[in-house]
């Protein structure tokens, strides 16, 4: 593929490409954050496993 192919590929993308609706731009931006939250929840659930068991406070 050469350049001027690259650049009508690319011209014929913007041009079909449309701005979603409120109600997609939320539904996205939701269930981006849901995902985000999730894997957060799941790190941070490791993480205190990891603390937990591998390595305890020392008994004083």
């Amino acid at each position: 593929m050469n350049l001027r192919e690259l650049v009508e590929a690319w011209r014929k993308i913007i041009l079909l490409a449309t701005k979603p609706s409120r109600d997609d731009y939320m539904t996205s931006l939701k269930l981006s954050l849901l995902g985000l939250a999730l894997v957060g929840g799941i790190a941070f659930v490791i993480r205190i496993l990891f603390y937990t068991f591998l390595f305890p406070p020392p008994a004083g």
